[in-house]
């Protein structure tokens, strides 16, 4: 496995100053050579002159947050961070890998969740190239082999987790946000690891049930819905029922038998947990004929 290591670099604006000098130093050497009639130094000259041109070819620049890989006849020679202007040798190759933070959202993934219902679920992966060496060199295209990796451990975690939990103690993916995300960021991590690659942050930013499912659902999340509120309202209304015949008791109000405690409880049952209000019959007295 290829690690990243510095690069034996040059400074660039020291070398920017001595290779132009040097270049006027052989042009006036060349030029009295050839006044001179000399062949030998004329030749050696214009060698020198075309080895100074070569030469200039090995200045890079490199730019914040950025690395430059520098190979020579396909042997890895380390990597330049430092910004600035630099000089290698001009036969090295300088690949630029940028270092700053990106980000990737996945397409729409059509998968089916823990109980096999189809859904739909995207991603955004924050990350960065914190190793150029094994960027470069451990996989084809750093890239593409991040986006799919993440969409290949996003489908994984979908597969692993209900939409909705249905047990106590359960995760879900739309319960459990936080440690789904946190789940996913270790995931994808461990799968780029050998790309170099740095994972800062991965969380499910499109969540739904598929289109065909979509409306059962909503009708199941209502139904749902509705259960909880009634029995909440139930309990609510014993307990008022309760209280209601525990104060009539304690303070001696009126004295009810059993069957007129039944018909009592049966009327503030369902005053109180009528879905409209109630209408209620005044007894304005008893008609004897």
């Amino acid at each position: 496995m290829i690690r990243e290591s510095a690069a034996q670099s040059r400074s660039g604006m020291f070398m920017l100053v001595m290779l132009p000098l040097l270049m006027i130093l052989d042009v006036w050497w060349l030029v009295v050579s050839a006044r001179a009639g000399a062949p030998l130094p004329i030749i050696a000259a214009g060698l020198g002159l075309t080895i100074l041109s070569i030469l200039l070819g090995g200045f890079f620049v490199v730019e914040p947050n950025q690395a430059a890989v520098l190979m020579l006849f396909g042997n890895y020679k380390g990597s330049e961070r430092r910004p600035g202007l630099w000089w290698a040798n001009p036969f090295m190759t300088k690949k630029k890998v940028t270092m700053r933070v990106r980000n990737f959202e996945s397409s729409k993934l059509k998968v089916n969740d823990h109980d096999g219902n189809p859904i739909e679920i995207g991603a955004v992966v924050v990350w960065r190239v914190v190793d150029s060496a094994e960027a470069i060199f451990q996989v084809d295209n750093y890239d593409n082999f991040l986006h799919v990796q993440s969409e290949a451990a996003l489908r994984n975690l979908a597969v692993s987790h209900p939409y909705d939990a249905h047990n106590d103690g359960q995760w879900s993916l739309r319960g459990n946000t936080v440690e789904v995300a946190d789940q996913l960021k270790v995931e994808v991590q461990a799968r780029l690891e050998k790309a170099g690659i740095e994972i800062l942050e991965a969380r499910i930013s499109h969540l739904a049930y598929a289109p065909e499912i979509a409306n059962a659902m909503l009708r199941r999340q209502q139904a749902s819905a509705v259960i909880a509120a009634r029995t909440k309202i139930v309990e609510g209304a014993v307990s008022m029922v309760e209280m209601a015949l525990d104060e009539l008791a304690k303070r001696s109000v009126v004295t009810l038998d059993e069957e007129r405690k039944a018909a009592m409880v049966s009327n503030l049952l369902v005053v109180l947990c009528s879905e409209h209000e109630t209408q209620p019959i005044v007894n304005a007295g008893t008609l004897y004929q």
